[in-house]
């Protein structure tokens, strides 16, 4: 099950930077979340995945007597997730405001700072 996980974690990765190396703001927020998720999933698989018993110690117990899970990589995803989908949003109202004031999404037609008309930035002071 992991070595399945692990390609369809690379191939997320692989989407990932495709979408990111677009010219479209709408295909780079898709590349961003598709992100996040490849990340979530490989954090999840380096924590192992399998029965293992909860992370609880019976009482009279100093150890446990078996092997027990790792919940750290799951707090780990929980707060990723959460911050992943903040970050989301903020873009995702970030390219809206840049969409209602531009009128596009593509980033060669949003370079406002640099008219075509217009000759070269001063080059020194």
């Amino acid at each position: 099950m992991e070595i399945a996980l692990a390609v369809v974690i690379g191939i997320m990765f692989t989407f990932a930077i495709y979408l990111l190396l677009s010219r479209y703001i709408i295909r780079m927020l898709l590349g961003v979340v598709l992100l996040g998720n490849s990340v979530n999933l490989t954090i999840f698989v380096a924590g192992r995945i399998g029965p293992i018993a909860p992370p609880l110690i019976p009482g009279g117990l100093d150890m446990p007597p078996m092997a027990i899970a790792n919940s750290v990589p799951q707090a780990l995803i929980l707060t990723a997730i959460v911050i992943s989908f903040s970050f989301f949003v903020f873009l995702l109202v970030l390219t809206y405001r840049a969409y209602q004031d531009l009128e596009t999404d593509d980033t060669q037609d949003m370079r406002v700072a640099e008219p075509e008309n217009e000759g070269l930035p001063p080059l020194g002071y």
